[in-house]
């Protein structure tokens, strides 16, 4: 069935003497010329009009966008075709960017955002969910005259002029990039719109893509524009973390402390790779931040056994020093340094712990080579202690991987090829066998990884970075996949969705609340709802398993 939103529409500006116009259902039209915008039934009788000197129409299902040419304001105007009338239903003030272009866009969670372009190429993306909310801030070509967004794909359309057609990710999360999908000559010799140059072309939206109209409307080629990334459904974060204090990659690995006694004091424990670590409350706000330096991965284990006592202890790898460095977590959690390990690798990388039903705790820790070295951590005269116990390689470069203590098994993630499954005790044999490959809903880079174990099923959760998402499997043989799923807007809360995680970690423990069953957190590689430094993601277990269908 054809949506509405992609009835080829023609964006006119270069014949700025001809209305533009949107085709209705049943008929009515919408048309915007320098008078206003009007609503006219299928008889062309006029319904109703808003005065303005406008410029830039674009329609989604009921909702329609303009651009004051006078105040720099973008209008989205509800459009109620049956009962003839339009109302204004919000109002951006575009004075930052000048809007010289302006396009609507729906994304798969049925959100509906406006794109504001100005003539030197600052732009913004905007969030129309109850009042207007800056989404982020992006560079667009100069002068670019025409937008649209074909929502199917997430391919913001920008024609910049006398230069080309590009398409950009419509969706927010994910980082900046851009394609030609035409360049006018001499600029590409081998461009689609060579015969003609793109100077003289308008864009219109179609079913598949857009079009590429000529001076009288004809189109005079098709643009076939897809997405590449597999089918997830859209879960919500419920809470997030204060932002790093500083900015680009900052944020990398979580893990998440469970204070026993009381449900809702746990913490969430967040490495910098600028700085050190973090931890945080369940409702996000920082409580500590330790400058343990450049650290990358985190892992936690709760009462291990070491010299008769019980003791809450938490790994990092520092990628200064290459050492695993070693906290206690008192039953406050409060967390401090306790003890650094040297190691014999030259660029230590990934890091998890492994608590064997026997006792004692052990660290796995991985080298951008492949290399995994394996610590017993011991305590003598109460000083802590790290002896070597097994290495063993994969073919290339690891970073995320998780131990199922109640099975012995260690999942370890080959960025480029997949999850492996390893048996955990120091004394067997590292028989590396492959359990989750790259493709389908896995694509590279493969990062974090944890394991819920819930009362009737254990569950396998990795980082699918290059698709934006996560997979989700059964953590015992034969690993059946259960599907996958994204973090999208939360607009209601102000928490933007998640993209390209690092790394991630789950508890089935009762964490209060919305996390009673159990949460993920995960990190954020794009801030957005407005942009800023990196953070983490809570997402209620509950949201997870019933998107999925788990038990």
């Amino acid at each position: 069935m054809l949506r509405l939103s992609l009835i080829p529409f023609l964006l006119a500006c270069a014949l700025p003497a001809t209305a533009e116009t949107v085709a209705l259902p049943g008929g009515a039209r919408l048309a915007l010329d320098k008078q206003g915008l009007h609503l006219h039934a299928a008889d062309g009788a006029e319904r109703a009009k808003i005065a303005l000197r406008g410029r830039h129409l674009d329609y989604r299902d009921g909702m329609a966008l303009v651009v004051d040419a006078n105040t720099e304001r973008a209008m989205a105007i509800a459009v109620d075709a049956a009962g003839g009338s339009l109302t204004t239903s919000a109002v951006i003030d575009g004075a930052a960017v000048a809007p010289e272009a302006a396009c609507l866009y729906r994304d798969a969670q049925g959100l509906l955002y406006a794109f504001l372009a100005g003539k030197d190429g600052q732009a913004e993306q905007w969030l129309l969910h109850g009042r207007p909310q800056l989404v982020r801030r992006l560079a667009l070509p100069p002068h670019s005259e025409q937008c649209l967004v074909h929502d199917a794909s997430a391919s913001l359309v920008v024609a910049e002029k006398g230069l080309g057609v590009w398409a950009y990710n419509a969706d927010a999360e994910g980082p900046p990039g851009r394609r030609a999908l035409a360049v006018a000559v001499p600029h590409g010799a081998s461009s689609p719109a060579r015969a003609a140059g793109v100077a003289t072309f308008s864009l219109a939206l179609a079913p598949a893509g857009v079009d590429l109209l000529d001076r009288d409307g004809k189109t005079r080629r098709t643009i076939a524009l897809r997405s590449d990334l597999p089918p997830a459904v859209i879960v919500q974060a419920q809470v997030q973390t204060e932002n790093m204090p500083r900015m680009g990659d900052a944020a990398d690995d979580p893990a998440i402390w469970v204070d026993r006694q009381q449900a809702g004091q746990g913490r969430v424990l967040g490495t910098n790779k600028k700085q050190g670590l973090h931890v945080y409350d369940l409702q996000g706000r920082q409580l500590q931040m330790l400058e343990s330096g450049r650290l990358n991965n985190v892992d936690l284990r709760q009462g291990v056994l070491l010299e008769g006592q019980r003791v809450d202890l938490a790994a990092a790898t520092q990628r200064d020093e290459n050492s695993l460095v070693l906290y206690t977590i008192d039953a406050a959690g409060s967390v401090a340094e306790a003890a650094r390990f040297k190691t014999p690798l030259e660029r230590i990388y990934g890091l998890c712990l492994y608590q064997p039903a026997s006792g004692g705790l052990h660290a796995f820790v991985n080298d951008k080579d492949g290399s995994y070295l394996q610590y017993r951590i011991g305590r003598q005269d109460g000083a802590f202690t790290a002896s070597l116990v097994r290495r063993f390689k994969l073919a290339t470069q690891p970073e995320g991987c998780v131990a199922d203590d109640r099975n012995d098994r260690l999942f370890a993630g080959e960025e480029k090829r997949g999850v492996w499954s390893i048996d955990a005790r120091a004394e067997a044999k590292a028989e590396p066998k492959m359990i989750l490959p790259v493709g389908g809903p896995l694509r590279a880079d493969v990062e974090g990884m944890a394991i819920y174990h819930g009362a009737n099923a254990s569950y396998l959760v990795v980082s699918s970075q290059g698709s934006n998402s996560y997979v989700v499997a059964d953590a015992a043989p034969p690993h059946r996949l259960r599907g996958s799923f994204r973090i999208g807007m939360n607009p209601d809360a102000g928490i933007d969705g998640a993209s390209e995680t690092d790394g991630l970690d789950v508890t089935s423990a009762n964490l209060g609340g919305r996390f009673a069953r159990g949460m993920l957190v995960v990190q954020d590689g794009y801030k957005r709802l407005p942009d800023g430094a990196q953070n983490f993601k809570y997402v209620a277990w509950d949201d997870i398993a019933r998107a999925l269908g788990l038990l």
